[in-house]
């Protein structure tokens, strides 16, 4: 019991002095972090926005599968993020295909990433901007899938290949969007203070 006093007193005499430590050692400043962020995301403006088109599918027996594709993309967190959410309607209107999206900046690591979630499954990957869209990568296996965006004049055009070493490229996705609008998703309708 005494031991146990010992080590609450401790924590409570520690506590008050952790704050003073961590900025003694040069605790990055939120407000600089959240800068340098949005200026990063900013190279990413020409993603926000309402797009709809068109896209194929490759089916592992060889068919073309086409479905309407829309995707929304917006700022959050006053631009530290981009969140972006497609959606892919079969022939019937049918929702087929459903992804969520969050892109973001490391300014310690000075690196773009994506957390991905689609079809049950979620992923990490390195996202690189290029000088007139983006490219991202998922490693699978010996097996690698690369995607390539470019955006321009208002027309989005992104393709999906398999690449396994010694062979040629498989494309099994492409994507042509137009841009139709501008959006307020994600940010809007935040609840004010009461």
């Amino acid at each position: 019991m005494r031991g146990h006093r010992i080590v609450v007193i401790g924590l409570a005499l520690a506590l008050p002095v952790a704050p003073s430590i961590a900025t003694a050692q040069g605790r990055p400043d939120p407000a600089a972090l959240t800068a340098a962020q949005r200026e990063a995301m900013s190279r990413l403006n020409f993603m926000d926005g309402e797009w709809t088109g068109t896209a194929w599918i490759l089916s592992p027996s060889g068919e073309k599968h086409n479905i309407e594709q829309t995707e929304r993309i917006g700022p959050f967190l006053d631009g530290a993020v981009k969140v972006i959410e497609g959606r892919g309607y079969g022939e019937s209107g049918d929702l087929e295909f459903n992804a969520l999206a969050v892109i973001s900046y490391d300014p310690a690591a000075g690196q773009y990433s994506m957390r991905s979630y689609a079809q049950g499954r979620t992923g990490d990957f390195v996202v690189t901007p290029t000088d007139d869209g983006f490219q991202w990568e998922i490693p699978a296996g010996p097996m690698t899938i690369r995607y390539e965006a470019v955006v321009k004049d208002g027309t989005w055009t992104e393709v999906g290949d398999r690449i396994v070493p010694g062979q040629d490229p498989i494309r099994f996705i492409e994507v042509t969007l137009k841009r139709v609008g501008d959006t307020d998703w994600p940010a809007a309708g935040a609840i004010p203070p009461q």
